[in-house]
């Protein structure tokens, strides 16, 4: 009976050892895979959301700064990510945003959305809810009052994609 209840006890204990390895595991792969994407190089933009970006733009120099592109890196489910942009400016007559414009490499349409703005909206802000086919690159490119470009791209990374159009 004794020898029973011994073997019992180390059952329990090496189920709860595997229960514990199983979790540790997982979590190692996740840390991986996080650790990953945040190292690995950046790759080039799609030619079509680079096309996009320069008929935005019309070839202009793009520069680094300025604009803060808020959007989660990881987002569970691409049906409707929240999405937000902001731009570093006083917003006076003389010096202000003209319009901000956002675009993604890898959903059929790179040119999600485009707004105009002037000195009288108070500040250089917008938001929307977007949808997102698979894990990629998005970039917000905002053009100032004196015609320069700012951006930022983020990598997003998509668990669940959005339906991709022509799909079925």
């Amino acid at each position: 009976m004794a020898e029973r209840d011994n073997a019992d006890h180390r059952h329990r204990l090496h189920g709860t050892c595997n229960a514990s390895r199983r979790r540790l595991l997982l979590a190692s792969a996740g840390a991986g895979m996080m650790l990953w994407l945040t190292v690995r190089p950046a790759a080039a933009a799609a030619p079509e959301m680079e096309a996009a970006i320069r008929a935005f733009t019309g070839g202009a120099k793009i520069n680094s700064g300025k604009v803060r592109l808020d959007v989660a890196t990881l987002v569970d489910n691409g049906n409707a990510v929240p999405v937000a942009v902001s731009v570093d400016s006083p917003m006076t007559a003389a010096e202000h945003v003209a319009a901000i414009a956002i675009f993604n490499e890898r959903n059929p349409q790179p040119d999600v959305a485009r707004f105009t703005l002037g000195p009288r909206a108070g500040k250089a802000a917008v938001s929307t809810r977007m949808r997102l086919a698979t894990s990629q690159k998005l970039m917000a490119v905002a053009r100032l009052s004196d015609g320069s470009y700012w951006s930022q791209t983020v990598d997003v990374v998509v668990t669940l994609a959005a339906c991709i159009e022509g799909e079925g």
